[in-house]
């Protein structure tokens, strides 16, 4: 029996675990016309197939919870709004959920994937590691009204800054963060599995 090679579909495409249907959506979009065999400038027929397998995945809400119940060992647990999209319940984020705990959960998870998006970028492009506002809203999933709080919060905490250029970008103290994040997450799958 071959053991199955794990591939990081997240990182094909370059969202974080807990991006939203969309803005997996949207990315693929953005990186299947930059990689596409015809585009004469960019293309990337290996690349461009990674990011249609990736696509295919994670895309479809049950194929992405077996893939990561397939994967447990190498990915986050799932995140409760991509859980609920696979069960056909809506997501937690109404104002009914202010002060409510899972309120707070998907701000924590959405300013980790914030962070998350802000590292892989600046690890990409070290010379260019900004995202605007608007790039961030689709990558991230979270609507322009609730994405500024989040800004606020992770700027005030001196996780990302704002650039000469009017780019967001991760502070050596994010990436710190970020690091300290997926450390935390990795140690509370093997507790888990104790």
């Amino acid at each position: 029996m071959q053991a199955q090679v794990f591939v990081n579909y997240y990182e094909t495409l370059e969202v974080d675990p807990a991006a939203s249907a969309e803005a997996i959506e949207h990315r693929f979009r953005q990186l299947a016309r930059r990689y596409h065999p015809d585009n004469q400038a960019t293309s990337d027929r290996t690349r461009f197939d990674a990011i249609v397998e990736a696509h295919q995945i994670l895309r479809d809400a049950g194929r992405r919870a077996q893939y990561h119940e397939d994967h447990k060992h190498h990915l986050p647990p799932l995140p409760q709004t991509a859980t609920e999209e696979a069960s056909g319940a809506g997501a937690p984020g109404g104002e009914e959920d202010i002060g409510h705990h899972a309120g707070i959960d998907r701000d924590l998870a959405i300013q980790n994937n914030i962070l998350t998006l802000l590292y892989l970028r600046r690890r990409r492009n070290i010379r260019e590691p900004g995202i605007g506002n608007g790039e961030l809203e689709l990558l991230s999933g979270c609507p322009p009204e609730h994405l500024e709080f989040h800004i606020w919060y992770l700027k005030a905490k001196g996780w990302i800054a704002r650039g000469d250029d009017g780019m967001l970008a991760i502070t050596i103290e994010g990436v710190d963060r970020a690091a300290a994040f997926y450390r935390d997450s990795a140690n509370k799958l093997i507790t888990d599995q104790s």
